[in-house]
């Protein structure tokens, strides 16, 4: 997703400086085997220095409990960055220990607990985010998604709806309602998703992703333009993630579950830990793989 989306919490870290560096290569693609190469990205060693400081403030420095919950959420949205769930997870419940009213670690524990299918405990999680903050707008979406993956599909829907309303110009919250509505009824969701292209911007990256999704762009142009228009380094990378993640997504709507499962495995390749197309390539993969694993029907 992109620079707004990120880590899609929404929320501007105070006391840590989240930056990434990286390479990616691309090899031919092929429709029958996925065969894109991906570079993972790397971790900036200015994330190091940060969560060693971090350690060494919650650990020698006199904190009042506000301050000490605000610093293990810091070092567990660092922990979150760097792929490091379990770390993160303790600090977030830390956090919320010392300051019960901190709605990002909440959201984050949401998030955790949608990845590990631990849905009754997620729904949990984002209806605390939404009580302590009603106005949080990515707790709609992290809880449509939760929903989304739980089969509740029609409060998917709803949820997913109220997150695109907020801001119809974001192709992804277009992308991503569309993925609720076509569980319902796939034409009528196309439709809308065509009504919705309209809304956004003509050369945005997301708005390219929508017109995979509505035919207007094949594989081959996705993966050029993702190249075009760079703006930091891992950029390029994180346009991958999301290409791979939503590509898969459309073969596993044909039924093309090996191809799909490539490029989950893909998404996964690229480390963006941090996008919501890597949080849940891997519940997706290990869906997928059931089905590969499933025997065929003669």
């Amino acid at each position: 997703m992109n620079q707004k989306m990120r880590a899609v919490v929404a929320v501007a870290m105070t006391s840590v400086s989240m930056l990434l560096t990286g390479c990616v290569s691309t090899q031919a693609e092929s429709d029958k085997q996925a065969s894109i190469k991906v570079a993972p990205v790397s971790t900036d060693y200015k994330l190091e220095i940060t969560l060693a400081k971090l350690n060494e403030i919650l650990a020698s420095v006199e904190l009042t409990p506000e301050q000490r919950a605000r610093f293990h959420y810091d070092r567990g949205v660092i922990y979150d960055r760097v792929g490091l769930r379990i770390l993160g997870r303790i600090d977030f419940h830390q956090a919320l220990k010392l300051q019960p009213t901190l709605a990002d670690a909440y959201n984050f524990l949401g998030i955790y607990y949608t990845q590990e299918s631990e849905f009754e405990s997620a729904y949990e999680a984002f209806d605390a985010v939404l009580e302590l903050s009603p106005d949080y707008d990515y707790a709609f979406l992290n809880r449509g998604i939760a929903l989304y993956y739980g089969e509740r599909i029609e409060l998917a829907v709803n949820d997913m709806s109220d997150f695109y309303m907020r801001d119809p110009s974001d192709g992804y919250r277009a992308l991503w309602l569309y993925l609720a509505e076509s569980e319902v009824d796939e034409l009528a969701a196309k439709a809308e998703l065509a009504k919705h292209k309209a809304n956004l911007p003509a050369n945005a990256w997301a708005t390219t992703l929508v017109d995979y999704y509505l035919g207007n762009t094949t594989k081959e142009q996705v993966f050029s333009l993702a190249k075009e228009g760079l703006k930091h380094p891992e950029e390029y990378a994180e346009r991958l993630c999301e290409a791979y993640f939503y590509m898969a997504k459309v073969a596993q709507k044909n039924g093309e579950n090996a191809q799909a499962a490539n490029y989950f495995r893909l998404a996964l390749a690229t480390n963006i830990y941090d996008f919501v197309e890597h949080r849940y390539a891997r519940l997706e993969l290990a869906r997928t793989n059931e089905l590969l694993q499933q025997p065929s029907v003669n």
